[in-house]
């Protein structure tokens, strides 16, 4: 059996916090809000497989407490992947796109996409990280944050 999953991220630009996409510190600019670390390129691609594997949402499976205040996103994507694996899923691929005005995400992109297959326990090239902008148009286009889409193919083993 062969099922696909998508999932989106959205998270405002906060001052004082790092900047952590798909598991890379990108300095120079602000972070993002959030409970965790707010990497929205790891939190649409554990919704996507969540979704995918019909095992909830990252809500319902890290829940906005302590336990998970602050944590790496990739350590959410290692959790999935482990939610997966004991459900008899195997993933297929990744792919994702940053939705932002800034920062320029072409200088990190080998290392997110190397972040993200690690955490997942997949080959490097299971996994796409693409970027775009709005041309200006919406919250993303103002710099007010940053979203993240993704979809991810499982089979059943």
């Amino acid at each position: 059996m062969i099922r696909i999953g998508s999932g989106l991220d959205v998270h405002a630009f906060a001052e004082g916090r790092p900047l952590v996409l798909g598991g890379v510190a990108i300095p120079g600019h602000a972070g993002l809000a959030g409970h965790s670390d707010a990497d929205v390129v790891c939190h649409a691609v554990a919704d996507a497989l969540l979704g995918a594997a019909r095992l909830g949402d990252l809500g319902m499976r890290f829940p906005g407490t302590e336990r998970w205040r602050d944590a790496p996103g990739a350590e959410l994507l290692r959790a999935v992947a482990g939610l997966l694996a004991q459900g008899g899923w195997t993933i297929g691929n990744v792919d994702v796109t940053v939705i932002a005005a800034s920062p320029r995400l072409a200088p990190h992109r080998a290392a997110m996409q190397d972040n993200i297959a690690a955490a997942l326990g997949v080959p490097a090239d299971a996994v796409s990280v693409k970027a775009t902008t709005t041309d200006g148009l919406g919250f993303t286009g103002r710099g007010e944050g940053i979203a993240a889409s993704a979809v991810a193919l499982i089979e059943s083993r």
